[in-house]
């Protein structure tokens, strides 16, 4: 009997619904099974009940950073790979406060292209490129 391929789950989470909607609506399209968020608090209960492949979150957000998700989330789901994005100035030094305390993700500078982040979600997803600290695109 053939093997059925389960699609990469991809939480996407921003607090502008418009750009959460939209993005994972671009990557329901390119086959993946991605499911959108506009509170990370919500991202992080559904991640409980069926953890991510990936979290795609921006940084700054109302009471939960996009940084404080992705440590909490790799708690729950150690094996879930994270890459942040954001289009604010002070992303790196929150970043740079993550990094001393030993976590360390992948950023994409906004505004993000559909072509740039399907190439690095693929990227992650298969593990197929080295981890860069950031990469605007």
């Amino acid at each position: 009997m053939p093997e059925l391929c389960r699609q990469p789950r991809i939480f996407v989470v921003d607090d502008e619904s418009t750009i959460a909607s939209t993005t994972a609506m671009i990557l329901c399209h390119y086959g993946f099974d991605a499911v959108f968020f506009t509170a990370p608090l919500e991202a992080l209960q559904a991640a409980r009940l069926r953890a991510p492949d990936l979290l795609v979150s921006d940084v700054v957000m109302p009471h939960l950073s996009g940084i404080e998700l992705a440590i909490q989330m790799k708690v729950c789901c150690p094996d879930c790979r994270v890459l942040l994005f954001s289009g604010q100035a002070n992303t790196n030094n929150m970043l740079d406060t993550a990094r001393a305390e030993g976590h360390h993700f992948d950023l994409l500078s906004k505004p993000v292209f559909p072509e740039a982040l399907l190439i690095k979600i693929r990227s992650l997803i298969d593990g197929s490129s080295p981890r860069s600290n950031a990469l605007a695109f």
